[in-house]
């Protein structure tokens, strides 16, 4: 029995061998300043991880020790877990009205309708 000749399929999208690489870098969106809490102005966002709610807050623009700091404390003070992350707290949890009272009460403010 002969194999006889093999047949050229082609299947699928035609891929282009000239990628392109990215030679900028990344702009990193962290500030250097640093902020006394009364000219901060802090924003909420909220996001969805692994279908449990994650509370946001940012941006800080303090050390990272002062910002552990103040994260400790107000973890405790809401019994729930967080991280400081670029910038940003974050709570697990939908707990922004909590947060935005115990933040005010540290001298923190927040843009208008947030």
């Amino acid at each position: 029995m002969s194999r006889g000749k093999k047949l050229d399929i082609f299947i699928g999208a035609d891929i282009d061998t000239s990628w392109s690489v990215v030679s900028e870098e990344r702009k990193s969106t962290i500030s250097d300043e640093i902020l006394e809490p009364s000219k901060h102005f802090l924003v909420f966002k909220k996001e969805k991880r692994r279908g449990k709610t994650v509370t946001l807050v940012g941006e800080f623009h303090m050390p990272s020790i002062d910002a552990s700091a103040t994260l400790q404390t107000l973890k405790k003070k809401l019994g729930c877990g967080g991280s400081y992350k670029d910038g940003w707290m974050e709570f697990q949890g939908e707990i922004k009205d909590k947060v935005r009272a115990l933040l005010v009460e540290e001298g923190f403010r927040f843009k208008p309708k947030h």
